[in-house]
């Protein structure tokens, strides 16, 4: 290939190559041609050699060393070298090139020259790479071209001015009396350029907004003539009147009149005559439409209008475009909560588009059907979206089944309906629930005596039938070995009943043992649930024994230490109350908090949360060891000290079950530390918020100093912790140490 080509045969010759080599060594060729002629003094074919260097910048070669070039064409008297050097350096440079600072004068010169298509190249280029110092220096060329006469160049310093303001804040006070004079111009293209321009001012100043709100009746009037003039060959657009122009008043008006009451009356009725008058059928109609919406939603606009807007989107969501849909349901998200019943008319249009091929819209429809749930409508939603969660796709099933749980949560018509629902959706999906529904359906079948028969045999039926959903195999195991008794009666109203024997229920559980789908966790359940069995069965206690026993050598580390754990309490106690049916849960899902303190170097533990049952319940719980020579003292009062717990010798028994490892005696614990949980000072708020007021004293022969706490709360809650009163605890209980724990739950996640 000749040096000398001209740029179609360049073109054509790399279009022809085979390989990737053979491209690269047609350019490198070609390159090599048009640096030595760059380097010739009188050369006449600068135009057409930098033309060729930006195709092969183009197609992603190094084109830097045209830089220079493109300076010295800008220069040139020629309006044929200066159109392709200002493309070149829109092209080649930007502001971070030491090579753009040398076209400043040039530009400077342009914008004073007779020819407005030169002065429109140099205001192009500005518009396109100016920096900052350039912009600083030709600010007041642009404020002149803006008085212009010629609309062409009004039009082109318009958005060069736009430019200016973006990259330097401090300059847009010089256009703003220019800007409002615009808006008077003929031109379509005069005005456009000033509402961009106006648009700019008002985002950057908040002064310069308020100057503007003046200005709403001037872009009413303009916004009116588009909509109600006939047709026009040079701004019609599939029978709408310049849409562009349309959908930049539509938005400049949002600024206007967003939080501002006399803004927004003034363009009221100019939106209801949009939204009624322009045609939805077209592309550019629902553009104009949509803008339309966001303005309406944005301003302090009347009900009936907000109502109108709605049921605009709603229209959109019939759409065939999934685009539109799409920003539909966008536009409803952020109102749903503002405007619920206007958007709760669109349910069914809403609930339809979760059956959509498209994984945004369907994703954007399940945000929506969640927020439109109300006590009004939740078995029906709630009908739907289990039917959403057989078959949609893997990667929206978990916030399907966090949407279903936390609704059924606040709108569950009855305990009953909430607990079938839960279980539902944990036969359905239960591998990709969070990990606290299984501990919270405890909490709700644990406090919902009256249908501890129906769960039981429900949860029963549902073991027999699958095993591979492992929170519903885990609360599954729960509840039977909780109320086991119950399922051995056969004796339910609100279901019908299964007859069951002990042996059914033991080879269920030790199914479970043995499968290898059965998680390290679901085993723990069955065990326990298996051990729990043997105060509520009287024929296979042997058998519950030998099980038990079989997993004291298992290679999971915390199945065996259940189990022997287990062996030792059947090898001591004949009657033991630690198996004995869970209390009733009283305390808070959402804010429960473990905290810890420590002090000289010794930690220790201590729970703070209501009482989880009774009195003598808890002196059962603590009483394990057995034998003491001083019982333990009851829990206190909420809102009362807790008195110190006296320190007793280890007795044998307790020394034999903690020596479960062989030699080791048991530490005993230094009492004299204690913490008040004071009621009285709880307070929790319907924005999910909770205030702990927490109070340690020191009742020992010592003064403690170094005194420090810690708290640590569920990923879905906020732990805010107030400075203490102080670090030292003085002996004798003489003072007390406080401390106040914010607990914030936003999104009341449980």
């Amino acid at each position: 290939m000749s040096p000398s080509v001209p740029l179609q045969e360049m073109i054509r010759a790399i279009r022809s190559a085979r390989t990737q080599c053979e491209e690269r060594g047609v350019i490198q060729r070609e390159c090599a041609a048009i640096r030595a002629q760059f380097r010739q003094a009188d050369n006449g074919g600068r135009s057409h050699n930098l033309a060729k260097l930006l195709y092969v910048h183009m197609l992603g070669y190094p084109a830097h060393f045209g830089q220079m070039e493109c300076v010295r064409m800008i220069a040139s008297p020629r309006y044929s070298e200066k159109r392709v050097g200002y493309l070149g350096a829109m092209m080649l440079l930007d502001e971070k090139q030491d090579a753009s600072l040398l076209i400043t004068n040039s530009i400077k010169n342009d914008l004073s020259n007779s020819n407005q298509y030169i002065q429109s190249l140099a205001l192009c280029t500005l518009a396109c790479m100016g920096s900052a110092e350039m912009c600083r220096d030709l600010a007041p060329e642009i404020d002149r071209l803006l008085r212009a006469s010629n609309s062409y160049i009004k039009k082109k310093a318009a958005l060069c001015a736009v430019h200016i303001v973006r990259k330097v804040h401090d300059l847009g006070e010089l256009f703003t009396k220019a800007a409002r004079s615009l808006l008077t111009e003929k031109n379509h293209g005069v005005v456009h350029g000033a509402v961009v321009l106006i648009t700019e001012l008002c985002e950057r100043n908040s002064e310069t907004l308020e100057r503007f709100r003046k200005t709403v009746p001037d872009l009413v009037q303009i916004m009116k003539g588009l909509v109600i003039s006939g047709y026009s060959p040079d701004h019609d657009v599939a029978g709408i009147s310049d849409p562009f122009l349309q959908v930049r008043i539509l938005r400049l008006l949002r600024i206007l009149g967003r939080n501002n009451e006399a803004a927004s009356d003034a363009m009221n009725d100019l939106l209801a005559q949009v939204a009624t008058n322009t045609d939805s059928t077209k592309t550019v109609g629902n553009a104009v439409l949509y803008e339309t919406v966001l303005t309406v939603l944005d301003i302090k606009s009347e009900s009936g209008l907000r109502v109108l807007a709605v049921n605009i989107l709603g229209r959109f969501l019939l759409n065939n475009d999934r685009n539109i849909r799409y920003i539909a349901m966008t536009s409803l998200q952020k109102i749903v909560g503002t405007d619920h019943n206007a958007v709760q008319r669109h349910r069914g249009t809403i609930v339809d588009c979760l059956k959509d091929q498209d994984a945004s819209v369907k994703r954007r429809a399940l945000e929506l059907s969640l927020a439109l749930v109300s006590a009004s409508n939740i078995r029906s939603m709630m009908k739907e979206l289990l039917s959403f969660l057989s078959s949609c796709p893997p990667e929206l099933r978990s916030q399907t089944a966090s949407g279903i749980f936390n609704a059924a949560e606040r709108y569950a018509p009855s305990q009953r309906w909430h607990i079938d629902t839960i279980l539902h959706v944990l036969t359905t999906a239960g591998g990709d629930v969070r990990d606290e529904t299984v501990p919270n359906l405890i909490q709700l079948i644990t406090n919902t005596s009256e249908l501890h028969c129906y769960t039981v045999h429900k949860l029963y039926r549902a073991l027999l039938s699958d095993i591979s959903q492992q929170p519903l195999v885990q609360v599954a195991c729960w509840c039977i070995g909780e109320y086991g008794d119950l399922l051995l009666t056969g004796e339910c109203q609100e279901t019908e009943p299964v007859q069951v024997t002990e042996d059914y229920v033991l080879d269920v559980l030790e199914t479970v043992l043995q499968s290898h789908m059965s998680s390290p966790s679901t085993r723990g359940f069955a065990l326990t649930a298996t051990m729990k069995l043997s105060t509520r069965i009287t024929e296979n206690v042997d058998r519950i024994r030998s099980i038990v026993s079989i997993y004291g050598s298992c290679i999971d580390v915390e199945l065996q230490q259940r189990a022997v754990e287990y062996n030792a309490l059947f090898k001591k106690y004949d009657h033991m109350s630690i198996l004995d049916i869970f209390p009733e849960l009283f305390l808070d899902k959402v804010y429960s908090v473990k905290l810890s303190f420590a002090y000289n170097n010794n930690v220790q533990s201590a729970g703070l949360s209501p009482p989880l049952c009774g009195v003598s319940q808890v002196c059962d719980l603590l009483d394990l060891l057995g034998g003491s020579e001083q019982p333990l003292q009851p829990s206190p009062a909420l809102g009362s000290a807790a008195p110190p717990i006296p320190v007793s010798a280890p007795n044998t028994v307790g020394g034999d079950l903690l020596d479960l490892l062989g030699g080791l005696e048991p530490t005993p614990i230094t009492p004299g530390l204690t913490f008040t949980y004071t009621h009285n000072e709880l307070q929790k708020q319907e924005t999910g918020r909770l205030t702990v007021t927490l109070t340690a004293s020191n009742s020992t022969e010592s003064d403690i100093r170094g005194f420090t706490l810690q708290a640590a709360v569920p990923k879905s809650v906020q732990l805010h912790m107030k400075a203490p009163s102080g670090d030292s605890l003085p002996a004798r209980g003489t003072a007390k140490v406080t401390q106040m724990v914010v607990l914030n739950n936003p999104n009341k996640v449980v």
